[in-house]
């Protein structure tokens, strides 16, 4: 009897799927416990809505987002922060974190930049020559992420040298300065803008057609919720995923 009392209660704990941490991950197919995603700023709006559908299908599951910089959550991968997923706004940051990448990155999305301002344009900016305008107020993100990255690589097509007034450590803080109107205009991705609805208004760049990020993502080797990070991943990439990304001003590889 004691044999069978054992048997069934190994069965069971079985069943519940948990992990090394003390957390439930699956059970009969179904998820559960936190799945914590690490993404790039410029997801926010669209990975926010990815990840309430996911828990609308699945409720015992929770999931946690950290948006910033893809270059600091690059940084706190390697410092052993704890994330499941990891999302970057360029292949550069996933590059830099491939030993810690569990099977191989998929781009899911492109991203190109306009020049952002406030609504109504106050201090008339027609173009990228009034971000080389030390007369103006200007946002830029930082040369270490990858919209400051994508940004210099315009200047230098244009033969400009940009005349910032500040550098944001992610392209929402840069969009936040001309949505308050702190600055004149920043350099910010055409889905940032789109984001901000009748906040701001878009001028576009000729330059920045050549220069185009792409988005990759995967599941990290040390994820504590595999089972939820690979359904996260696959809900990204699915028709619905993609349709999400196209309607919030992707573009689609």
């Amino acid at each position: 009897m004691r044999q069978l009392v054992a048997g069934a209660l190994l069965l069971a704990l079985a069943g519940c799927g948990v992990d090394d941490g003390g957390r439930a991950t699956e059970t009969d197919g179904e998820v559960s416990g936190t799945l914590t995603v690490f993404a790039a700023a410029s997801l926010t709006d669209v990975f926010t809505d990815l990840g309430d559908q996911l828990t609308a299908e699945h409720p015992g599951l929770d999931v946690q987002f950290n948006f910033a910089g893809s270059s600091a959550l690059a940084t706190q991968v390697v410092q052993g922060a704890p994330a499941d997923v990891l999302a970057s706004a360029d292949e550069e940051q996933l590059d830099a974190v491939a030993d810690l990448v569990a099977g191989d990155p998929a781009v899911f999305a492109e991203n190109t930049l306009l020049i952002a301002v406030p609504a109504g344009n106050p201090a008339d900016v027609r173009g990228l020559a009034d971000l080389a305008d030390p007369g103006k107020s200007i946002a830029l993100c930082a040369a270490e992420v990858p919209c400051g990255a994508a940004a210099a690589r315009v200047f230098d097509a244009a033969g400009l040298t940009p005349a910032p007034d500040t550098l944001e450590q992610d392209v929402r803080a840069a969009l936040t300065k001309v949505q308050l109107g702190e600055v004149d205009a920043a350099l910010v991705y055409a889905t940032d803008v789109a984001a901000a609805g009748s906040a701001v208004e878009a001028i576009e760049v000729p330059e920045a057609a050549d220069v185009v990020n792409r988005y990759p993502l995967a599941v990290l080797a040390a994820a504590r919720n595999p089972a939820a990070a690979e359904l996260f991943v696959d809900l990204v990439r699915s028709d619905t995923g993609r349709q999400a990304l196209a309607d919030a001003g992707f573009r689609l590889p």
